[in-house]
């Protein structure tokens, strides 16, 4: 390996690093940053992911690491790695050790618009970009998922959890079509080229009339008859239904697995089970999907560290073969989810999974441009592409 790519993946080493154990912080040095009044930051009732604590803080959306690798790091006190500050130039290191300066996003332009009904596009769509030229938003349409009132919650996951802390910063419940689609045209004409539709799963399954009406104000206000845009969804029962989001307008769809096996999606996903035929229809789903979208247009998420390497390995291998993207995220036992308090594998497990998802995606002949387009963020999945393409913009440092 020659020593710009040692460099870059020394870096994304990092990034994964805290990307799950968070950074912690001095109050002082966190006031001095979000005085910088440019650099984009997000709300949150903090001061963490373990934590339940009622202060409020102001925290940088995304910190770019000194070779350009950019993360959304999560605020934890009893992280070793902390964000610190020396003559105006932050940085980051880890038990009193220097690793890298950082930097900051600014606020996008839309951020300061409002709708035409007064919401603010910032609280309508959020900007997920961590690269000036990979710019996408993700809509994230309702803060609650209507699997709660059963008892059946992800156990990873964080929706509803809003409420369990009443202090929390405060935000639209419900996101509507027309106010969607105005925030998506602002984004676009702002250079944004990528816009995610996902949420919670919406009470008696009114999911795709719901999607079908976002399209159309998409649509209407870019004044096109498609957009480049993902259908995050569940497996609907009768799976002829996936043609009409792709009659609708949208580039790419997504049926986030989460975990491989009968078994552990029984466990981990009981909402899913129940809403959405189990687990064989969840599969035909996305093999359904892939006939009517094409290879390298059907995303499929898994929460990496609640299953061993193997049976996660599998599933990948399984999903990619049939040409899905598959996302491998760390999984973070956030507060607020049923898992709150567990702990999630070592640094070391986690590297190994993404270098392996990322070999067998190229195996299969996936390109950085599908694995963007099907999950338009900043994984590690997409910068190992890069790294290996020789792509990635910091390819040259010496």
């Amino acid at each position: 390996m020659s020593e710009w790519k040692d460099k870059l993946y020394e870096e994304l080493r990092l990034k994964i690093a805290l990307g799950i154990e968070g950074v912690s912080f001095d109050e002082e040095v966190l006031k001095k940053l979000v005085q910088k009044k440019e650099v984009k930051t997000v709300e949150f009732c903090g001061p963490g992911k373990f934590s339940q604590a009622k202060k409020h803080y102001y925290f940088p959306h995304a910190v770019h690491l000194q070779n350009g690798f950019g993360v959304f790091p999560l605020s934890d006190p009893n992280s070793p790695y902390k964000i610190v500050e020396r003559n105006n130039v932050f940085g980051i290191e880890h038990r009193g050790n220097y690793l890298s300066d950082i930097s900051f996003d600014r606020e996008p332009g839309f951020y300061s618009a409002k709708t035409k009904d007064g919401a603010n596009m910032k609280d309508i769509a959020q900007d997920r970009s961590v690269s000036s030229t990979d710019k996408s938003i993700v809509v994230c349409y309702s803060e609650e998922c209507s699997v709660k009132d059963k008892g059946q919650t992800c156990l990873f996951c964080t929706f509803n959890a809003k409420k369990k802390y009443e202090d929390g910063p405060d935000g639209p419940v419900w996101k509507y079509p027309q106010q969607i689609g105005e925030t998506v045209k602002a984004a676009y004409d702002e250079g944004y080229k990528h816009v995610t539709l996902t949420g919670g799963f919406i009470p008696e399954r009114r999911e795709l009339e719901y999607y079908l009406d976002v399209a159309d104000s998409i649509k209407e206000a870019l004044g096109k008859d498609t957009f480049n845009g993902t259908a995050c969804i569940g497996a609907p029962l009768d799976l002829s239904v996936i043609e009409k989001y792709k009659e609708a307008g949208f580039s790419t769809i997504a049926f986030n697995t989460e975990v491989w096996g009968k078994s552990y999606f029984e466990l981990v996903c009981p909402g899913k089970v129940d809403a959405c035929g189990g687990y064989d229809n969840w599969i035909n789903a996305i093999e359904y999907a892939v006939e009517v979208f094409g290879k390298g247009k059907v995303r499929s998420n898994f929460v990496c560290g609640l299953q061993p390497k193997e049976v996660l390995y599998e599933g990948i291998e399984y999903l990619a073969s049939r040409g899905v993207v598959t996302i491998a995220s760390s999984w973070v036992p956030y507060a607020g989810s049923p898992l709150e308090g567990h702990r999630s594998p070592t640094i070391d497990w986690h590297w190994e999974v993404q270098l392996k998802h990322a070999e067998i995606l190229r195996k299969y002949g996936r390109t950085f441009e599908e694995v963007f387009n099907g999950a338009p963020a900043r994984f590690p999945v997409h910068d190992i592409f890069q790294i290996e393409d020789g792509t990635w913009p910091g390819s040259g440092i010496q």
